[in-house]
């Protein structure tokens, strides 16, 4: 599976800072971890321009796994995320689909205009129906107040999240770091997303 390359910026809206956090501005990293100190609090990351950025975690950060998916996971009843495009005839068209566990059920649930790509929108919802013909398939997702039709073609980036833990934290491992930026140039990393058995998290 191609990574999603877009998905770094639906996923931000996905995963609120928590109820009280500081309100100052937020900070993205991603890139390869390099190093993870002795006692797991501190990783330095190796950028995609090349330079080091080092990410610290605190007791409130939270990591969650980013796995490799199928049209075959996005069942009736999953919760998922799409982002999509206006598709021929204004049909809604997949750029990308994520699926949550049941634990992340309801997050960011709605329909909303989305700034992924011109006239791009942000699903959230459950899955009412799925049905497969020979160019993917079209998924009915269903919210409080309404529903979508979406179309998603066989080369749809399609990925589910799990949650984490420090321990998946490893040198080598894809990382996409969110939280606030300290005067060293440090990100205090909030929510930190790393890809599973090698999967680079979209980016």
């Amino acid at each position: 599976m191609k990574p999603a390359r877009f998905a770094l910026l639906a996923l931000l809206p996905l995963f609120p800072p928590p109820a009280g956090a500081q309100t100052q501005p937020t900070a993205v990293a991603r890139g390869a971890i390099e190093r993870v100190s002795p006692d797991g609090a501190t990783l330095v990351t190796r950028t995609r321009d090349g330079r080091e950025q080092t990410i610290r975690l605190g007791d409130a950060s939270t990591v969650t796994l980013v796995l490799s998916a199928t049209l075959a996971d996005v069942k009736p009843g999953a919760f998922i995320g799409v982002a999509a495009v206006p598709g021929d005839g204004g049909a809604l068209k997949a750029m990308e689909v994520h699926i949550f566990p049941e634990s992340m059920r309801g997050t960011g649930e709605g329909h909303r205009p989305f700034d992924l790509a011109p006239g791009s929108t942000m699903t959230n919802g459950a899955v009412a129906a799925r049905v497969d013909g020979v160019g993917g398939a079209s998924v009915t997702v269903t919210y409080n107040g309404g529903q979508q039709v979406i179309a998603v073609d066989p080369g749809a980036p399609i990925v589910s999240f799990a949650p984490g833990a420090r321990a998946d934290l490893k040198p080598g491992a894809a990382v996409v770091a969110r939280g606030p930026r300290e005067g060293d140039g440090t990100i205090d990393a909030m929510r930190i997303l790393v890809g599973k058995d090698g999967l680079v998290p979209p980016l």
